[in-house]
């Protein structure tokens, strides 16, 4: 429990050194068995420690650490008792992804990495009040029914999860990064969305051809 308490404290500083948190928002957190390890309520990035992280089950209850675990522990727990496959969930209102958010459009596949990493457009959610599971059933209804391993909740923010929580920070920075480009390119006008054939094929490569194997 201590190496992924270092781990989920390191990987917290990904999140403001990639701009995606301001001030105390946003959280991480790793499963590890029938528990997480979740950052602690409004504690600023800087004076985060590996003690610091709390550890709770998965209805977000604290059971190791003394501090109260982040607003959206509850949230955190309930993707993970329905999404066994998750690692690691990452939630941040960066700046791009929120906006897109409040408008409560999805952020339409136009671009080849966009095709790489989500397989189609990032979906949007339910709006849902912070602090519960119903939030939670949102991000696990709508990924659900999409590829895309980041869902945008209404005039909320985004949360993204990955098989870790490293994947799970990679998804949500590319998903800010996405997010900004698609904004700048519906600024010069009309876009078009990728023809689904190509979006299969480009995720195809991208997941099972890139990279090192």
């Amino acid at each position: 429990m201590d190496e992924l308490r270092r781990e989920v404290c390191a990987l917290h500083a990904e999140l403001p050194r990639n701009g995606l948190v301001a001030w105390t928002s946003g959280n991480l957190s790793a499963r590890v068995g029938d528990a997480m390890v979740i950052k602690p309520s409004g504690v600023a990035y800087d004076d985060l420690t590996p003690e610091a992280m709390v550890v709770c089950d998965l209805h977000g209850e604290p059971i190791e650490g003394t501090l109260a675990p982040s607003s959206d522990a509850a949230t955190h727990g309930y993707v993970y008792r329905h999404m066994p496959e998750v690692g690691g969930i990452v939630h941040t209102h960066s700046a791009y992804v929120t906006a897109w958010a409040i408008r409560g459009e999805p952020i339409p596949c136009v671009m080849t990495a966009m095709a790489d990493e989500f397989g189609g457009e990032i979906p949007v959610g339910p709006f849902a009040l912070i602090g519960d599971e119903e939030l939670g059933r949102g991000v696990v209804e709508t990924i659900g029914e999409h590829r895309s391993r980041a869902v945008l909740m209404r005039s909320h923010g985004v949360f993204a999860v990955g098989e870790s929580a490293r994947e799970a920070v990679k998804t949500a920075v590319m998903c800010e990064d996405v997010a900004r480009t698609v904004h700048l390119a519906r600024m010069l006008g009309p876009v078009e969305p990728l023809a689904a054939v190509q979006v299969d094929a480009l995720y195809d490569r991208y997941q099972n051809v890139y990279g090192q194997r």
